[in-house]
């Protein structure tokens, strides 16, 4: 049974242009708790306040039911327009009130859904203005540190260099070559199954040579890269900046962009020429085996035919495609990681967002160089 003597309880009294309210008995979990709208309604009775005053000086027992009701009361008479006073109250209920208090609420657990489309056109055009903003000032930073190293004023350590090369070329062969592959046999089995209805299986050679060289070579290449090394990027740099290890190298007068982005900006421009000649012609012998194995067409046939149809203009579009999304991609995935928020769910954020806005501007910049060879008559 409930103590009586001891159930939770609260007393109040007008002095001058101060409420007073005076906390009483056992305020724990399971003891009853007096109807604080009561207490409300007794405070707007009463005309001209400016302060509210909470006493405490017999209290049995406390917990965080009390802590709870002093908040939810200083946060009433606030909105009320009056100010509150925790002098009377317990040393530990006084700081965890004030603690509590301090603490800034967390906007991201927060509905900020906006009310209607008109505002969430508004709300992505501001983001994306204030984004395009950064990535403006980190291109040029990038630039002056380029700039720096082509004249051999910058800092570029050949251990970590080379490793940055390993992890973005020789290590992505395997991947890059198997997709390739197997997309240069689908484009043949597809071609050679309508070239047959008009006995031209010979030219599955010249569909799978220029649409592997001038486009997909690059395109594939570039997409398993920005998935591959596109990602890693932004989740080395990302948990870095997690980590404090960017601001460690600021305070030690080491440009992060320097140490950090340089080497893995010429690493991509360089090792993306190889990749997608790699792509290329590993995609060709895929479309090698199935000329050879369900057409009349033969090995040299086809190598033959390969060399008639593709010439080397064609390849080095390609190769010029694979530099710029090289490019592409190191640049988003550095960018995300400098950017990187500073809790662990903001380094798979970053990573995410490093993949999605390298393959979104490789597709752009793939459609943007197409119709610019057509006018060029390249």
């Amino acid at each position: 049974m409930t103590d009586m003597t001891n159930k939770a309880d609260w007393s109040s009294r007008r002095k001058g242009d101060a409420f007073v309210v005076h906390f009483s008995g056992s305020w724990v979990n399971g003891q009853p708790k007096p109807d604080m709208h009561l207490l409300h309604a007794d405070i707007e009775a009463e005309p001209e306040l400016h302060t509210l005053h909470l006493e405490a000086d017999h209290l049995v027992g406390w917990d965080s039911s009390l802590l709870i009701v002093i908040r939810q009361l200083c946060e009433w008479a606030e909105s009320q327009g009056l100010s509150t006073h925790l002098e009377g109250m317990p040393d530990g209920v006084r700081n965890l009130i004030v603690l509590s208090r301090a603490v800034p609420e967390n906007k991201q657990t927060q509905d900020t859904c906006p009310d209607d489309f008109l505002s969430t056109i508004g709300e992505t055009a501001l983001a994306a203005y204030r984004g395009l903003d950064g990535y403006f000032a980190f291109l040029g930073q990038l630039c002056i540190d380029l700039f720096a190293f082509i004249r051999g004023r910058g800092k570029l350590r050949s251990k970590d260099f080379l490793l940055i090369l390993q992890a973005a070329g020789a290590q992505a062969v395997p991947i890059v070559s198997l997709l390739s592959f197997l997309t240069g046999l689908i484009i043949a089995f597809i071609g050679v199954i309508q070239l047959q209805k008009f006995a031209a299986d010979i030219y599955v050679a010249d569909l799978v040579g220029l649409a592997v060289t001038r486009e997909l070579g690059a395109v594939m290449a570039g997409v398993i890269m920005a998935g591959r090394t596109g990602a890693a990027f932004a989740a080395q740099i990302g948990s870095m900046q997690v980590n404090e290890e960017v601001d460690a190298l600021t305070t030690f007068g080491i440009s992060p962009m320097q140490f950090l982005v340089v080497p893995r900006v010429l690493a991509l421009i360089f090792m993306m020429p190889l990749l997608c000649v790699c792509a290329d012609f590993v995609a060709m012998a895929g479309g090698m085996v199935v000329a050879v194995t369900i057409s009349d067409v033969s090995v040299l046939q086809y190598c033959h035919q390969i060399q008639v149809a593709v010439e080397l203009s064609d390849l080095f579009v390609g190769i010029f495609k694979s530099v710029i999304f090289g490019l592409i991609i190191a640049l988003a995935g550095c960018y995300r990681g400098l950017n990187c928020g500073r809790d662990a769910s903001s380094v798979g954020q970053a990573a995410t967002s490093a993949v999605v806005t390298s393959i979104t501007w490789i597709v752009v910049a793939d459609a943007i160089f197409a119709v610019m060879f057509h006018i060029l008559g390249v």
